[in-house]
């Protein structure tokens, strides 16, 4: 198998493990079984991709790869991956099968990227272009996801409003209710999270691999986190039930203002962030 070749089934790995994680995580939230089961395919297929890998490298080196940083690395995430099926079939634990995937994911990444992998790679330049792309493409799906959650928070606002002052006529006939208005949000909302936070984990890597000292308190790197660790906390109040309604609304609202400001200013003031 050509180097080409085995680079693509990284990446491919990578992006199928990203997408399980995401619905893993829809699932632990909203408890829905079809989630939970499209997070298992894609996991199962991710298991398949590396076991392949795993036996073709065996075939090739003529040994069990476990003698170097780089061949335990990737072990170790084939084991984290197995794991987490066997699990997810024996014991149906939603939440230790969601955290074994995160950090299997990690280690997943590091494999595929690691600065000596890339260097040793003729493909290595080409490698570190398709992360950043990757890394790119997750953040732009993660702002998608709360745009449309903006977009139901304020239509939410518009309605309560509407209701409260009675002043309904034929025109907001086309708005949604109330419930469906909070519900997409928040799923828009819980979308967004994970997509984010692999994101930031795909542009990490990257930054490591091509900035020269790198600042790991760079304005857009702590507005990222910052933006996530906010949307973190409004779906963990919104669970416990002490943020909803209206006021889960306008949070909402004020939160992508975060997200607005950290994408241009952020950028803006970056040390390696640039858009042309």
């Amino acid at each position: 198998m050509t180097d080409l070749a085995m680079t693509r089934l990284h990446e491919a790995i990578v992006v199928l493990y990203a997408i399980g994680i995401i619905f893993y995580f829809v699932d632990y939230l909203k408890k829905d079984a079809k989630s939970r089961r499209i997070a298992f395919w894609f996991v199962s297929v991710v298991w398949i991709l590396q076991s392949v890998f795993l036996i073709v490298y065996i075939i090739q080196m003529h040994r069990f790869p476990i003698l170097t940083l780089f061949e335990g690395i990737y072990f170790y995430s084939w084991l984290l991956v197995s794991i987490s099926i066997l699990l997810h079939c024996v014991y149906r634990a939603d939440l230790p099968v969601f955290f074994i995937n995160i950090l299997g994911f990690i280690f997943m990444v590091i494999h595929t990227f690691a600065p000596n992998q890339v260097a040793q790679s003729p493909v290595g330049e080409n490698l570190v272009s398709e992360l950043l792309f990757i890394h790119v493409m997750f953040a732009i799906l993660s702002y998608v996801a709360f745009s449309l959650s903006f977009v139901f928070s304020t239509l939410y606002v518009i309605l309560y409003n509407v209701l409260k002052k009675k002043k309904w006529t034929k025109q907001w006939t086309r708005l949604p209710s109330l419930g469906q208005a909070e519900s997409s949000s928040n799923w828009a909302m819980v979308i967004g999270i994970p997509i984010l936070f692999i994101s930031l984990i795909l542009g990490f890597m990257w930054a490591y691999i091509t900035v020269d000292n790198l600042n790991v308190f760079d304005v857009k790197i702590i507005g990222s986190f910052i933006t996530l660790f906010v949307y973190c906390m409004i779906v963990l109040l919104n669970r416990r039930d002490q943020l909803h309604s209206i006021r889960l609304a306008w949070v909402n609202i004020c939160a992508f203002l975060l997200v607005i400001i950290n994408f241009f200013l952020g950028s803006s003031l970056s040390g390696f962030h640039f858009w042309y």
